[in-house]
């Protein structure tokens, strides 16, 4: 097997959350280019029908299907519609996740609480229901959960969206021991990514003093993000498991300025 030829996914099949924009897109569109058909899970049905049809148009097949991971039934439902439709699971995706900064002293034991469940606890969830049908069908599998540099580094703000990024990398490194040698569990923690999420808070300003306080002196592009889940994916990163891999541009803390609480 040639080097280019370990990047191929032919004939896999890939589930990915949050797949109807940003990172999540990506790594579902990167996944058909090396031959996977994929399982697109997202709230927003146009959405998913735009990435099933990029999907599509790549000569792989799409199953969209409308995913609210806060939904523990549809979690279920979302894993058994992908096992009727192509009889295998391969890889997973645990993207859907999200937060807002917040100072610590305006953060709610909800809030709390709430960011856990959305980024760390459903994708314990889907990858518990994921992996027995992994080894039942494919005898092998990987999971990819997106973390964020916010986990790896703490900064002002962050208290919950940190904190839950935080476990769902070390999430990732239980699972990927007790898991092992079938099922390989490893991590994205990416830094400051143009994404309809970070326009949300993009001013010109905001862009431009991110940019100066990160070393490779630009923003991540959703396809940096999808280049390195495809390694994960692949049968290139076969001997890499319970590993954290930082796609934040050299980042050593996060490149946003925040407040202290009492400065």
């Amino acid at each position: 097997m040639s080097i280019l030829e370990r990047f191929r996914l032919d004939n896999k099949v890939a589930l990915v959350t949050g797949g109807g924009r940003g990172i999540g897109a990506a790594c579902a569109v990167a996944f058909a280019e090396a031959g996977a058909d994929v399982v697109i899970g997202a709230r927003t049905a146009t959405q998913l029908d735009e990435v099933a049809d990029r999907v599509r148009a790549l000569g792989r097949q799409a199953l969209p299907l409308p995913l609210d991971v806060m939904q523990s039934e549809q979690l279920a439902d979302f894993v058994e519609q992908a096992v009727k439709k192509f009889g295998r699971i391969d890889i997973l995706v645990n993207n859907a996740g999200g937060g807002m900064p917040t100072p610590a002293l305006q953060t709610t034991m909800k809030q709390l609480e709430s960011e856990f469940r959305f980024n760390t606890s459903t994708a314990f969830e889907l990858t518990r229901l994921c992996v027995p049908h992994m080894v039942e069908s494919a005898g092998s599998g990987s999971v990819i959960n997106i973390s964020s540099v916010a986990g790896q580094h703490p900064h002002p703000y962050f208290v919950s969206y940190g904190v839950a990024k935080a476990s769902l990398s070390f999430l990732s490194q239980e699972m990927a021991q007790e898991f092992a040698p079938k099922i390989r569990v490893n991590a994205i923690a990416v830094g400051s990514t143009r994404t309809s999420a970070l326009d949300t808070v993009l001013t010109p300003e905001i862009e431009q003093k991110m940019v100066d306080l990160t070393p490779m002196n630009r923003l991540g592009d959703v396809e940096d993000i999808s280049a390195c889940a495809l390694y994960l994916a692949s049968p290139a990163s076969s001997y890499l498991t319970g590993d954290v891999l930082q796609v934040n541009g050299g980042l050593q803390t996060l490149n946003m300025v925040m407040p202290r609480a009492f400065d």
